[in-house]
């Protein structure tokens, strides 16, 4: 059953200016009937700013006074919350990834020049001035870029890689050349370039937390002065 785009603040409304049950409101926003009551008490967690269901056109008066005027009848919405959708353009690429994009363009500029930099735009999720700046080397961090595979990166997938690389060859009119260097290691250094970063983000925590100091058993060390 479709609910409301935002249940707990549609069930305040509800709960201020209607005469439904606790019952009614929380299976018509998808709710457990003590999240209701909570509201109703004023004792949730966080307050709340009601949202009409009728304005939203999520659900009708009609649909309200019948249920007001039986206990057991369960409201209809009258249609669901517009999902939103990305808009055509480069993939999105999480902040934690985003530092590696440069090294994986730098890998695909040396190792497939054939490939277009609008396919390197799609797959990486970059802009054509990032290659550009790159291809040139005018970029402003040349100096650090070192060129890696975007697979082993987690930029994209083999078979994505795969794919422009054969339309490009394609259309340059060259044989597709095979990338056999890493078979049957690629899986071991994916998972050890996971787990430097995982191990990384944990250190970052940790120095965050002011317990960035010697550990013994999960304890700083009383010792160490």
């Amino acid at each position: 059953m479709a609910q409301p785009l935002m249940p707990h603040a549609t069930a305040s409304w509800l709960v201020d200016n209607t005469s439904l049950s606790f019952e009614q409101i929380a299976e018509f926003c998808g709710l457990h009937i003590l999240e209701v009551q909570a509201i109703a008490d004023d004792t949730a967690a966080t307050k709340l700013t009601g949202r009409d269901p009728v304005r939203a056109h999520e659900l009708t008066q009609d649909e309200i006074e019948k249920g007001q005027a039986d206990p057991d009848y369960r409201m209809q919405m009258t249609r669901g919350p517009d999902q939103v959708r990305r808009t055509k353009g480069p993939r999105y690429t999480p902040v934690s990834k985003r530092q590696d994009k440069p090294d994986g363009i730098a890998w695909i500029i040396r190792n497939h020049p054939e490939i277009s930099d609008g396919a390197i735009s799609n797959i990486i999720g970059t802009t054509r001035t990032t290659i550009a700046a790159i291809r040139d080397r005018s970029h402003w961090n040349i100096a650090n870029i070192t060129p890696k595979d975007p697979v082993t990166l987690g930029l994209c997938s083999q078979r994505e890689l795969d794919a422009i690389v054969a339309k490009a060859a394609k259309a340059a009119g060259i044989q597709a050349p095979v990338d056999n260097r890493l078979e049957g290691d690629r899986e071991a250094l994916i998972n050890e370039l996971r787990a430097e970063r995982e191990q990384a983000v944990r250190d970052a925590a940790a120095a965050e937390a002011g317990d960035s100091g010697p550990m013994l058993g999960g304890f700083a060390d009383p010792f160490k002065r």
